[in-house]
């Protein structure tokens, strides 16, 4: 299978006025067309800053990253972003924050706007306004929006941490079916551990001081998958044993032991 992104021997130093912070250190990492791959760690091991590096806002490293064997030298329509907060014109409908600068009176963009739509499950709030939605809702405008132009890989840098648990559960299966319908290759930055064993085939484990890849485990379970099966919670058993090693030793390190 082709890879849709190769990682090689990344690194990122944020330098400062009296210091050097190595924020990544030889990350190696290759995600395949169409996979779901979700990334956890403790705070500070730069998870967001390498979903950054990816979506080419951040072109300042040492290494290779590449998106179909294309050096990625900055952001394009290639790779689409969804960040924490939903980040919609307030000024603009659903749909034409959906839209974005292309005009809906064009026939195809209209046909594109509306599978969206139906595709996100908004139908009936093509006109709503920002502030007449909900925090889910919201969300997924975005994720429509980001969607529009095709995007190879979709980068989500926690995008449902300030939801509610019973809109974030909704959330999650949302993105499920959009992902299953779509195939579109999606890398889904989180804390939660029981989200990354929910939504990823892979689950990237990083860790900080300085920040690195300490395991990636495939999470051997069919979709759909239910929270309480047998098999999801040996499975989240095993991802959390080797997510405390990692705080174990991420404590370690900090305390200068």
């Amino acid at each position: 299978m082709e890879h849709a992104l190769t990682i090689q021997s990344l690194n990122k130093i944020f330098s400062t006025q009296t210091e050097e912070v190595i924020a990544l250190k030889d990350v190696n990492l290759q995600i395949e067309q169409g996979e779901f791959i979700t990334v956890i760690g403790p705070s500070g091991c730069g998870k967001s800053t390498l979903l950054k590096i990816i979506a080419g806002l951040d072109t300042t490293y040492e290494g290779i990253v590449e998106l179909d064997r294309h050096p990625i030298k900055g952001p394009s329509l290639e790779k689409g972003f969804i960040f924490q907060e939903p980040r919609l014109f307030p000024w603009l409908t659903v749909e034409k924050n959906i839209a974005g600068d292309q005009s809906l009176k064009n026939p195809s963009v209209r046909k594109k706007v509306d599978e969206l739509i139906q595709l996100v499950k908004l139908e009936g709030f093509e006109t709503a306004y920002p502030k007449q939605l909900s925090g889910g809702m919201a969300q997924r405008v975005s994720i429509a929006r980001a969607l529009l132009r095709n995007p190879k890989v979709l980068l989500l840098d926690e995008p449902f941490g300030a939801l509610d648990a019973f809109t974030r559960s909704h959330m999650q299966e949302v993105l499920l079916d959009i992902w299953t319908k779509n195939k579109t290759t999606m890398i889904f930055v989180t804390h939660d551990l029981d989200e990354a064993v929910f939504l990823g085939q892979r689950v990237v484990i990083m860790n900080p001081r300085p920040g690195h890849i300490k395991a990636v485990l495939p999470i051997e379970l069919t979709f759909p998958r239910k929270r309480s099966s047998l098999s999801f919670q040996e499975m989240r058993r095993k991802v959390l044993n080797e997510f405390e090693r990692v705080e174990d030793e991420s404590y370690t390190v900090g305390a200068g032991i």
